[in-house]
Order: structure tokens, then sequence, then C-alpha cells
């Protein structure tokens, strides 16, 4: 299918690994010119190295980005723990990245999308935001803010001539998740090269590709989905659809 999206200008942050990277690599092949931000991004022009915890990194990453057709908010990770485990500090850390990186970015590329009157942004949230989980508490409460962020801006912003819209990821195969399956595997069945044993839990046994992730995102960023704002697209293989478990 056809997504007439070549020549489009997109930023893609944390993008150097992982679904950014492959979120970057789907826009590339779809003809866009791609910049990337990341704390540690790949030596190239098109790429920033930029931690958006950072007050004024949000403006810096902006002025450098330039007039954007597409924004795809992808950077942060927030630890896992429940309320007595997580610290203020962590708490404040993690949300300064994740949290006020994709509303601080947000707002200084939205403005400048608003005076074209054309715009797209893709919030990369996580399936944690409603699948809520006490040992998750930071993360689940923050990407639950960001679901709200998103549906409420988008909801507005087509009067700018703006889209926005949302992806919630389940479990998917980034180096990140892969590293703890091959801990637990070494942690339950003495050998952490079984670690696919596990995927056996999983929707369809396996985590979702960040390929998967990347193709509903450039599918939302196109005008195949003009119409599409202020939603949340889940792709967790059905995880946060089942009741109790």
């Amino acid at each position: 299918m056809e997504m007439n999206l070549k020549g489009k200008r997109v930023l893609v942050t944390g993008g150097s690994k992982g679904i950014g990277r492959a979120c970057a690599d789907a826009f590339a092949a779809e003809g866009c010119e791609v910049l990337v931000a990341s704390r540690t991004p790949p030596p190239a022009p098109n790429a920033r190295a930029v931690d958006l915890s950072k007050r004024g990194a949000a403006e810096e990453l902006a002025d450098w980005a330039g007039d954007l057709d597409i924004l795809v908010n992808n950077a942060g990770a927030i630890p896992g723990g429940d309320l007595l485990k997580v610290e203020e500090e962590t708490w404040r850390k993690a949300w300064d990245l994740k949290l006020f990186g994709y509303i601080n970015l947000t707002r200084q590329v939205y403005g400048r999308m608003k005076k074209k009157k054309r715009g797209v942004i893709v919030n990369i949230i996580g399936s944690a935001g409603e699948k809520l989980d006490a040992a998750y508490i930071a993360g689940s409460t923050a990407n639950a803010g960001l679901m709200a962020f998103t549906r409420a801006l988008g909801g507005a912003s087509h009067a700018d001539g703006i889209r926005v819209a949302g992806i919630n990821p389940g479990p998917i195969a980034t180096d990140r998740l892969l590293t703890l399956y091959r801990q637990r595997a070494e942690s339950l069945l003495g050998d952490a090269s079984r670690y696919q044993e596990l995927f056996a839990e999983m929707s369809f046994g396996r985590p979702g590709k960040v390929e998967e992730i990347a193709a509903a995102v450039v599918f939302l960023a196109s005008e195949r989905s003009s119409y599409t704002s202020g939603c949340i697209l889940t792709i967790d293989g059905g995880h946060s659809a089942r009741s109790g478990r």
C-alpha cells in the first residue's frame, strides 16, 4: 500500500535502537527525510545527541529539527517497582524524560506545525497505561497520563490541521526485553539460552516485533489514516483485552 510519505520530514526520538530505530528505518524506506534524536545516537548528520529530561532540551531539539511534517515521540523507559520501592527521585527522573519529554517536545513542535496548518504527532506510550500494574506503578501512571494527553490534544488538534495519535505496545522483542527474559531463564531454568521457552506465556507464543510497531506508526502518520486523531492503538496481542490476567 502506497503511503504517499515521500519527502516528508520526520523526527524520531529514542531513534538509535529498538522501536525508535525500526520507525526511523520504516520512514526512510518510504522516502522520508528522517532525523533521529537519542542520548547515544549514531555519528551521522541526521542524528542529534540530546537528553530530553533536561530543561531547554526540547527547545534545542525543535530548533535543530526545523519544520517537521511528522514527530514520533519514543524516548524514555521507566523502571519497575511498587509504591514503596520506587523513590521520589526515581519517579521524577523517569517522568522528566518520558512524560515531560513528550509533552515539552510536542509543545515546541506543535506550535511550528500550527503555523503551517498541517502535521502529525505519534506518541509511542505503552500498554501499562491501560493494563494498570501496581508493580510498575511509575510507568503505569505516566503512560496513563500520556494517553490522556494524546486524547485531549488529538481531540482538538483538527482545528489546527494537526493529527495526534498514540500507540500502546505490549511486550516487544527489544534488546531490553530479551535481556530480561534471558535473566529469567537463567533464574528459572538454569540456562539463559532457553529464554524463548518463556515466551509461551505470551499471546501467540512470542513477543511483538519492532517492525510491527513501526508499520503502525507509518500508517498512522500517512494520509491513509488522515481521519485518525485523539485515539490510541494498542498492539499487545490482545493482552490488555483479557480481564483478570
